[in-house]
């Protein structure tokens, strides 16, 4: 594949983002998931919900293949991103990463400048082409408007990202991602360290990305998940249990489970 992107091989099912297929997956011996099917459309914001352990964070991490630096997680099955199955042994795992952007629980940004945490990524997927100090500034000040956060730290870009409110470094790690033009952006509980000045902020930069990016986002927030989310998947013990229209799943879901845990009779 070389330096090229993650490309559509087989032209069919335009409409999806991420198909995972049969997908099994062990920690040694422990079996975290079941036959896992799952359909993410593209350019909406899908959440994961369930009990802790249920295994909603390991499917993001089989996404971008995290797992993968753990000698004792084996996979059966696939995934596929935009029609790419993603272990595929000719699919190189820095254009993975490039396609598929993730954002963790506590906001990363590395102690080094903001504008250098912005600039970042780039210069790490793009290494073998130089820009100019002033396309520089231009993907900086690009990114840091399209997470609202340009007008709050324009004259302060040479201060430590790592001085930045909770808010305001998770905004910044997801600008982060935008240079690399990822088409996935996989939050995994990113507002979880938050107070709710900073979630509902979060949540409002989480919509305005919708539609020019796919979003699967996993939350213990069941309000959260009712606002922030257009579909909505229930797992629980390694499998889903149901995927449907987010408000479908919070006022008539299908499956007693489903309705059990929203109702908090458990987990």
């Amino acid at each position: 594949m070389g330096n090229e992107s993650i490309k559509n091989t087989s032209g069919h099912n335009p409409e999806l983002a991420i198909q995972v297929k049969n997908l099994n997956l062990w920690y040694g011996n422990f079996h975290a998931l079941f036959d896992v099917n799952l359909d993410v459309k593209k350019g909406i914001i899908t959440s994961l919900i369930g009990p802790s352990g249920c295994g909603k964070s390991t499917i993001l991490r089989s996404i971008n293949r995290i797992n993968e630096r753990l000698g004792y997680v084996r996979i059966e099955g696939q995934i596929n991103v935009l029609d790419q199955n993603i272990y595929a042994p000719d699919v190189e795992l820095v254009q993975v990463r490039k396609q598929v952007g993730m954002v963790f629980q506590r906001p990363n940004p590395l102690p080094l400048s903001i504008r250098e945490n912005v600039i970042f990524g780039h210069k790490l997927h793009f290494s073998g082409k130089k820009i100019s100090a002033g396309e520089q500034d231009e993907i900086v000040e690009s990114s840091l408007r399209e997470v609202l956060l340009w007008d709050s730290v324009k004259d302060k870009l040479n201060k430590k990202a790592t001085e930045l409110s909770l808010e305001e470094q998770q905004k910044l790690c997801i600008a982060r991602l935008l240079p690399v033009k990822p088409t996935l952006l996989l939050m995994d509980e990113p507002c979880s360290a938050l107070d709710p000045k900073g979630t509902n902020a979060v949540e409002e930069l989480i919509w305005k990305l919708r539609g020019d990016y796919t979003i699967l986002i996993v939350t213990h927030n069941m309000a959260q998940a009712r606002r922030a989310s257009e579909e909505c998947v229930f797992m629980l013990m390694g499998k889903v249990i149901e995927h449907s229209q987010t408000d479908e799943m919070f006022v008539s879901p299908k499956d007693q489970q489903t309705a059990d845990y929203i109702e908090g009779r458990y987990g």
